[in-house]
């Protein structure tokens, strides 16, 4: 067998075990080294946690890795080790990465580009319409969004990135095949099918209390930044953002109604140095997005390079003011396309929104 079966073996023993288990698995220089030693030698080992080195390696006797891989693929279910080339690569830059990940749906390599977006559970209606509007307008630039499946905020920016035609990754405080609340069912398919559910829980893992907090390390590591849209003082969201503060993550906030109990929360983080999120401009230049718009040195005026679907927008534009309709019908692009190309034409300083979703040309040098 692989070390992939003895990190799975680990990661069913010990989930959510955090760097406990890669001390254990360090001490002994393999995790087959780890899965072989007895009890003595775990007595030894750091990182066994309460239940002693005996009660470990009863359970250990009583796990078959190998059975339980095939069990994991009969449930549709596919467990990514650390070493896999599919592990998200910003994950494996935390300081605690889950050495194995269950997952149901897809990773992909352009999931590297993704921002987190969470908030309360009961959010106002404010708070539900920022977090499905900011979602879906950067899922319609092609960032992933990430978030936690939970009820209020978690869910309205999932359906948000559904609505914008991107993907979304949800990461579980409980098993990949359960579902919580029971109410998101239909919007957990969904997810699988548009993006991956993730969990370092083994499946069947209910959803106690104290695992969430400790998933949220996984979300803000997924994530190149953390926006929290609303939050309560003592809430599961500013947990999120401090772990993405310790790992070197951007922390942005959406400024909020200053009467409201769920503005505390964002507006703290605002007062101690988080960007304010008014929309998603705000996020793609808070994580450096405009790196990805080369500028030509070598010619007056700092020409901009745009896209083929920036070109046939920015040609639709004028200095008067053309709505919105009409750019999507002329380009010949889907919705998704055409606002996303609209929406870095802003960001490179091409075009301005005017009221009442009308868009007007800014003269630069472009090639």
């Amino acid at each position: 067998m692989d070390d992939r079966i003895y990190w799975l073996g680990w990661q069913l023993l010990m989930p959510g075990a955090g760097k406990r288990l890669w001390h254990l698995v360090e001490h002994f220089g393999s995790p087959r080294a780890a899965w072989e030693a007895g009890v003595k030698e775990l007595a030894e080992a750091p990182g066994i946690g309460e239940e002693g080195p005996g009660g470990l390696a009863r359970r250990k006797a009583a796990l078959d890795p190998v059975r339980e891989a095939g069990r994991l693929e009969s449930m549709g279910i596919t467990f990514v080790c650390h070493t896999d080339p599919c592990y998200p690569e910003n994950l494996l830059a935390i300081y605690d990465p889950p050495p194995v990940i269950f997952v149901r749906g897809s990773l992909k390599s352009s999931d590297k580009l993704s921002v987190a977006v969470v908030g309360s559970r009961r959010p106002s209606p404010y708070g539900q319409l920022v977090a499905g509007k900011l979602a879906r307008d950067l899922a319609a630039t092609g960032i992933t969004v990430v978030s936690g499946m939970a009820r209020g905020i978690d869910s309205a920016a999932h359906r948000g990135a559904l609505e914008g035609g991107g993907r979304t990754l949800a990461v579980l405080g409980c098993g990949p095949d359960v579902v919580y609340p029971r109410e998101n069912r239909r919007l957990m398919e969904k997810i699988i099918n548009n993006g991956a559910v993730i969990s370092e829980y083994p499946p069947g893992t209910p959803p106690e209390p104290w695992r969430f907090p400790v998933r949220n390390r996984i979300i803000s590591g997924l994530a190149r930044g953390t926006v929290v849209v609303e939050a309560a003082e003592k809430s599961g969201a500013l947990i999120t953002a401090d772990f993405a503060l310790d790992q070197g993550r951007d922390v942005m906030a959406v400024p909020g109604n200053v009467t409201s109990p769920l503005s505390r929360g964002p507006h703290r983080l605002i007062k101690q140095g988080a960007r304010l999120v008014e929309g998603a401009g705000d996020v793609l230049d808070e994580i450096g997005l405009e790196n990805l718009f080369p500028v030509k040195k070598d010619e007056p005026g700092e020409a901009v390079k745009m896209s083929r679907e920036e070109e046939a927008v920015y040609s639709l534009l004028s200095v008067d003011p053309v709505p919105l309709d009409e750019i999507i019908g002329r380009s010949g692009l889907t919705p998704q396309k055409a606002m996303a190309a609209l929406m870095y034409l802003e960001l490179k300083g091409l075009a301005r929104q005017m009221p009442g979703k009308f868009y007007t040309r800014t003269e630069r040098n472009v090639f």
